[in-house]
């Protein structure tokens, strides 16, 4: 099932924004809003529809969580920094499932990723009213390169805000605009809004109607295994 490898696929590019956020001292709390650009696509009106075009995080403490919505589909990841564990959210037309990932899995994943080599930059930019550093990224993966410029704020989180992302990993800050390239699609994600308010803590749990499933279990009964 296609559709269904996207998500997931998409689900792993951005639990890098699963952050836990400390600024001057004082844990941010509040909901940053991304707008999701496509550049270089090769797919049509009709299917670029289709793609979502907006991510939020919620953060409260040492968990956050991201929302993203797309046609006939909810996702949702909600991370815990203390734990260092996540759990991904399907609502698939009205079938929910919870997929939970250990540190241990986390860990393993990382490990499996190409070296990555940071360049930082002079360069800074204005974005959601906070000033951005500059950094390039550079991704080796069995002696193939690709480059990512990625710009990032100190006063929203630090390094541990990119702990799970083998891409990011070494960037001391916060996203707030960068492109994140797959099999899939090339996904541009900038920060529109950033509003510091208080939340909920039941946003931050797994909800009761979700069943509890693992990422193979849930491509097997959808017919994952057939791209």
């Amino acid at each position: 099932m296609k559709k269904f490898l996207f998500v997931t696929s998409l689900l792993m590019c951005v639990a890098l924004f699963s952050t836990y956020s400390t600024s001057a001292g004082k844990p941010f709390e509040g909901v940053i809003t991304f707008k999701i650009t496509y550049p270089d696509n090769k797919f049509s009106e009709s299917q670029l529809a289709m793609f979502p075009k907006v991510l939020t995080v919620s953060i409260k403490g040492s968990k956050s969580r991201t929302d993203l919505q797309m046609s006939g589909m909810n996702t949702v990841e909600i991370t815990d920094y203390a734990e260092k564990t996540k759990v991904a959210l399907l609502n698939m037309m009205g079938q929910k499932y919870a997929i939970k990932q250990t540190t241990a899995e986390i860990e393993k994943e990382m490990a499996q990723s190409g070296t990555t080599t940071v360049e930082l930059s002079s360069e800074t930019k204005v974005i959601a009213g906070y000033t951005c550093k500059k950094a390039v990224i550079t991704l080796n993966e069995d002696g193939v390169k690709s480059t990512f410029e990625v710009y990032y704020s100190s006063e929203l989180g630090t390094k541990m805000t990119n702990f799970d992302n083998p891409l990011y990993k070494d960037i001391d800050g916060v996203l707030l605009e960068f492109l994140l390239k797959n099999r899939e699609v090339n996904m541009k994600f900038t920060a529109t809004s950033i509003e510091k308010k208080s939340l909920p803590a039941k946003d931050f749990e797994i909800p009761t109607d979700y069943v509890l499933t693992t990422q193979d279990e849930l491509k097997s009964k959808f017919g994952g295994g057939n791209e």
